[in-house]
């Protein structure tokens, strides 16, 4: 784990936010890791160094010991269960409106209504869970590995702590990728 924080409404995660900031020396890399880690009160697990051929690179790339299971488990609940209410509230407002669909029939209109905001709600879960937004995050990282770099990353608790490292990283001398 991390830290003490509560988890992402969404995912369920601790760590939403990541920063990978890629330094051409190691020297460089580990000063500015020493840096980000005094100067923004980061907690120890919070900021990892990545070297060329390092073995534990997805471990330090998505430290949560729950793993993607967890997330993909906990998005596709939580949103299906939010699609779910999204479509009884459709239905209560759609009843009160007074269409002749769902006031003559209001079991199979709300049946249907009940269907599709969780269906819509599984399927943002599973966009959720593909974590478009890690991609280049990842794909930052591995590029530096081949190219013989080392990368900084920084598992961010908020948006704001997530700003503030890649600002920093970033006047560090660092290229600068982060999660959304």
């Amino acid at each position: 784990m991390l830290a003490s924080s509560p988890t992402s409404s969404i995912t369920g995660e601790l760590s939403n936010h990541k920063v990978a900031a890629v330094f051409v020396s190691a020297t460089e890399a580990q000063r500015a890791a020493d840096a980000v880690h005094a100067e923004l009160f980061l907690g120890g697990a919070q900021v990892q160094l990545i070297r060329p051929g390092d073995a534990r690179t997805s471990k330090k790339l998505e430290p949560e010991s729950q793993g993607i299971w967890r997330t993909i488990v906990v998005a596709h609940v939580r949103l299906g269960v939010f699609g779910l209410i999204l479509g009884a509230v459709a239905f209560g407002v759609l009843y009160a409106i007074g269409p002749p669909f769902i006031v003559n029939s209001p079991i199979a209109a709300l049946l249907v209504l009940l269907f599709f905001g969780t269906v819509a709600g599984l399927l943002l879960g599973g966009l959720v869970s593909l974590r478009p937004d890690h991609d280049r995050y990842v794909e930052a990282t591995r590029d530096a590995m081949e190219t013989g770099r080392t990368t900084v990353v920084v598992h961010a608790l908020t948006s704001q702590q997530r700003s503030a490292a890649a600002e920093f990283l970033r006047a560090h001398g660092g290229e600068v990728t982060s999660t959304l």
